[in-house]
């Protein structure tokens, strides 16, 4: 016998049956209700409040019953004196430093830094060149470190972000030698050849020494590396020494006993710098991975633990802004951190049409000002490699004419 034939006895002049069907049109109705009218945890009911924090950046704390805390900078692209530039451990030179170290490195000369977030993954304390982004990275035009096949972030002139899976080509050849790949300022462990720049300079300042010291041909292109170009050297001799350090017109090439043959005194060396697809626009450059959100879309695409709810760090933007954010993690009663469909999710909420996933974990890390908004996972920031500088630019003065004298101050009434 069903189980609502008890509760119906007595009311033999009703069909049962009528009040299952009710049943499941109440249920269908409060499902459809339901979609309709989000509660108050969704996007709907809860915007984002922002506050300016000085002209042209603006701050959010987001709070969620998961518990997620989400701190977001977001930053007016209709200011012209705004730029992004990304930061080595020691602003030029590889290695690892916290975060807010990094904003005060920053030279006062290029602008003043009015927020950051933490940038690209990267080889860790106990690594054979600790700091080494594990993607590209391009300063002023300078190209530091080579992509690896994986989605990255790069402006160009007019400071307009974009996002690419850009592939090396780069080569080195020795004479009338073979191309063969190298790789760039990273540890040579014997598998390929490897060209330092001045970048690497700190961090190799104690290895043994090795390798060949490079300089220019005569008035070839030289220093800095820049994507896309082919640039020709001259071997000077073995390396003796890593004291005093790599200068910046110097490189050193390190190779395997196989080159010693061919790397003689003034033996010439051409290395071609090429890209798919190419970076020649670009003057900046950070890498990361995956994209998360392109044309206003999540991607759906999967890193290692992306599955796990963990710190997570991201930049993205709009027509009109961009938004750097993070979400705290691994603090039960603050924050449990999202997986990388959560995050994705987060950001398109946030009005992001294309945005790009940075290194999380205990790396997380924002700042605006001269506040640390989040909360580091270990209790105190992390010694980083790389970060993402917005940066305002110095207020340019217009030159005088030759010639001509300035006007007089006007003078004021007594």
């Amino acid at each position: 016998m069903p189980a609502w034939s008890s509760e119906l006895r007595g009311r033999s002049d009703r069909d049962p049956r009528v009040d299952e069907v009710r049943g499941w049109i109440s249920l269908v109705l409060a499902l459809a209700l339901a979609w309709a009218f989000p509660t108050a945890t969704t996007a709907a009911e809860t915007p984002l409040a922002f506050r300016e924090e000085t002209p042209g950046i603006a701050t959010a704390h987001v709070v969620r019953e998961e518990p997620w805390s989400i701190h977001v900078v977001r930053v007016d692209r209709s200011r012209a004196g705004l730029r992004f530039f990304p930061s080595l451990a020691f602003h030029d030179r590889i290695g690892l430093n916290p975060l807010s170290d990094q904003v005060a490195l920053f030279p006062r000369s290029l602008g003043t830094p009015v927020a950051a977030i933490n940038g690209d993954f990267y080889a860790i304390e106990n690594d054979p060149l600790p700091g080494d982004p594990r993607g590209l990275f391009i300063q002023q035009g300078g190209l530091v470190s080579a992509p690896i096949e994986r989605d990255c972030l790069w402006f160009d002139d007019a400071g307009t972000p974009h996002i690419d899976t850009v592939q090396p080509q780069f080569t080195v050849r020795v004479g009338d030698s073979e191309p063969v790949a190298f790789g760039l300022n990273e540890d040579f462990d014997g598998s390929r050849p490897v060209v330092l720049t001045h970048a690497a300079s700190q961090a190799i300042e104690w290895d043994p020494p090795s390798g060949w010291i490079l300089s220019r041909d005569g008035s070839h292109p030289w220093l800095p590396l820049k994507a896309g170009q082919r640039l020709r050297a001259v071997v000077q001799g073995p390396v003796q020494s890593h004291r005093p350090s790599l200068g910046p017109d110097r490189l050193i090439l390190r190779a395997g006993p196989g080159w010693r043959e061919a790397l003689r005194p003034g033996a010439l060396v051409v290395l071609d710098l090429q890209t798919e697809p190419s970076l020649g626009a670009a003057v900046s450059a950070l890498g990361g991975g995956p994209a998360l959100v392109r044309r206003g879309r999540p991607t759906g695409k999967s890193a290692a633990r992306s599955f796990e709810r963990h710190p997570r760090s991201a930049f993205g933007w709009n027509n009109s802004h961009c938004f750097l954010a993070v979400v705290d993690g691994r603090q039960a009663g603050l924050s449990i951190g999202m997986t990388l469909a959560e995050w994705s999710e987060f950001l398109v909420e946030l009005g992001c049409h294309e945005a790009i996933n940075l290194d999380g974990g205990g790396s997380t890390e924002l700042i605006a000002g001269d506040r640390i908004l989040n909360s580091p996972c270990y209790g105190r920031e992390r010694a980083t490699a790389t970060g993402l500088l917005v940066v305002r630019l110095p207020i340019q003065t217009p030159p005088i004419p030759a010639g001509s004298t300035p006007a007089p101050e006007a003078r004021r009434s007594p």
